[in-house]
């Protein structure tokens, strides 16, 4: 298994202060969840997901080749 990608922008403000993203629960348990992303510079959290990947020749709107 790979290691987590890592965003090196902030897709808001472009800035690279990035961190994962905790969240504290009720029991004030510290978690990361996967994806999740926090912006130190615009103080946006944002979460990211790969979808998929893509068949080399695809057109470049999604549509059939």
């Amino acid at each position: 298994m790979s290691e987590r990608a890592v965003p090196y922008q902030c897709p808001y403000c472009g800035d690279d202060d990035l961190r994962p993203h905790e969240v504290v629960d009720a029991d004030g348990e510290v978690s990361s969840p996967h994806g999740q992303w926090a912006c130190r510079s615009c103080l946006r959290a944002f979460s990211l997901k790969m979808l998929g990947q893509l068949r080399p020749g695809a057109a470049a709107d999604g549509g059939p080749a």
